[in-house]
């Protein structure tokens, strides 16, 4: 399996100063974005790699082919990962990813979501997916940005 520095659910996936200040913790080379949609459309995959910080390299790919990639041999690279909500990873997961913790930066508002905690909605299924993702043994917490507590999510279900 690679080195998965820092798994990470936002709904922005790359965006500005807060992935920054994650590749600098993180000490992460490589960000792979997993997001069906957005692996098969070069404009939003020419955004998503320009945004990302210079000198870390970009891989989109769909959650086929993360799993395929993600359970190759470790090489000398750290990764982050990010995807758009917890029912991505918990399907990587099932696929032999082994994500052994799991930040949740944004998940914005929509109809079908209510407000978990701060910036962060979830479904009845997100919320489901949580709390399954958990009883695997991933510890799921809230961390916008390194400077702040890590909360566990689990009081907030």
């Amino acid at each position: 399996m690679r080195n998965i520095a820092f798994t990470r659910i936002d709904d922005r996936l790359i965006h500005g100063q807060v992935m920054t200040a994650w590749v600098h913790e993180t000490k992460a080379n490589e960000i792979v974005i997993i997001d069906n949609e957005v692996a098969q459309d070069d404009f939003l995959k020419m955004i998503m790699t320009s945004s990302a910080p210079t000198g870390i390299k970009v891989l989109i790919v769909t959650e086929e082919e993360a799993i395929d990639y993600l359970t190759q041999e470790p090489d000398e690279n750290q990764l982050i990962v990010l995807a758009k909500n917890p029912l991505v990873i918990q399907r990587i997961m099932h696929g032999g990813v082994k994500i052994e913790k799991l930040n949740v930066g944004g998940m914005g508002a929509r109809k079908d979501r209510t407000q978990l905690y701060r910036n962060i909605s979830v479904s009845d299924e997100e919320r489901a997916c949580f709390k399954q993702i958990m009883s695997e043994g991933t510890a799921v917490y809230v961390q916008v940005i390194p400077e702040e507590k890590r909360t566990s999510i689990e009081q907030y279900l």
